[in-house]
């Protein structure tokens, strides 16, 4: 099975994403934010996405932990990530996050409801599904519902 690390792993999208994704991938939560003691042990610390040195300290945490997909949830680690795709490709770590050019043409949708639907996506087509977009793009979405319009979804 693979392993999928997930980053802003205490908040709820990334907990939703856990029930949705769980029986495809092995989920590995990781937070830049402060983590209580007790649970310190259920999460990986990371820098903030804005911090220079955060591809690199992602890139060694998904080394260190043989993980195979990286789903980064906040906006500036998708942009830091999107920058670094090259390095991580190298290693066989796939980036679930838009190219840069594909970044800025995106809508961005923070916190979506519960009552959205997510669709996560390698290379335009789903992780979990048969769906497929029709374009060559990576990451978390949402669907307009005429099913033609993208949203990023984001913390």
């Amino acid at each position: 099975m693979q392993k999928l690390l997930i980053t802003f792993g205490t908040r709820p999208l990334a907990q939703r994403l856990h029930k949705m994704l769980n029986p495809h991938f092995q989920i590995i939560f990781a937070t830049s934010e402060e983590v209580p003691t007790f649970l310190a042990a259920n999460y990986q610390k990371i820098p903030t996405g804005l911090n220079p040195t955060f591809a690199h300290e992602a890139l060694k945490l998904c080394l260190d932990k043989q993980i195979d997909c990286i789903l980064p949830l906040g906006l500036s680690e998708i942009q830091s990530l999107s920058s670094a795709n090259v390095l991580f490709e190298e290693y066989g770590i796939h980036i679930l996050a838009p190219n840069q050019e594909n970044l800025n043409e995106l809508f961005v949708l923070e916190n979506p409801a519960s009552s959205v639907d997510l669709i996560l996506c390698q290379d335009g087509k789903s992780l979990i599904s048969e769906k497929d977009l029709g374009i060559k793009i990576s990451g978390l979405f949402a669907l307009a519902d005429e099913g033609d319009d993208l949203a990023l979804c984001t913390i």
